[in-house]
């Protein structure tokens, strides 16, 4: 463990598909598999291979599997591979899940908690003329 010491992600998964809540074997799913989520993390569902949904839970395993089982999940329809971000230390969910949703727009509006710096509209006038210097319209 002390490998991971100072590190706010410490491992992840991409875009595994939904399919590996499916597998058991003599009912069980197996260990190997959801051994790797049970940590606290940020996730991603994707529908094909665009973004849906952003949430972050404290166990990921347990909350990534309720959206692909349970029918009556609001998600349950919208998505077919997940990515995951284990988040060891639990005050820096927000912040991670702030980061994906500021960094890739959902399909389902997540709303972003982190402002947004624009660039100064004097700033891109001049690098726009900069940029087109010497063309002719």
């Amino acid at each position: 463990m002390a490998a991971n010491r100072g590190k706010i992600i410490t491992g992840y998964a991409k875009m595994w598909p939904r399919a590996v809540f499916e597998m058991k074997e003599k009912n069980k799913y197996p260990s190997e598999i959801k051994a790797l989520l049970q940590s606290p993390g940020v996730y991603v569902l994707y529908r094909d291979d665009l973004p849906y949904y952003i949430g972050k839970t404290t166990r990921l395993w347990r909350r990534i599997r309720a959206h692909a089982i349970r029918p009556r999940d609001r998600y349950y329809n919208f998505w077919n591979y997940f990515s995951a971000f284990v988040v060891p230390e639990k005050r820096h969910l927000d912040e991670i899940e702030g980061v994906l949703i500021a960094s890739m727009p959902t399909e389902n509006s997540a709303v972003r908690r982190i402002p947004r710096i624009h660039i100064p509209t004097a700033i891109a006038k001049r690098l726009f003329a900069r940029r087109y210097q010497g063309y002719e319209q």
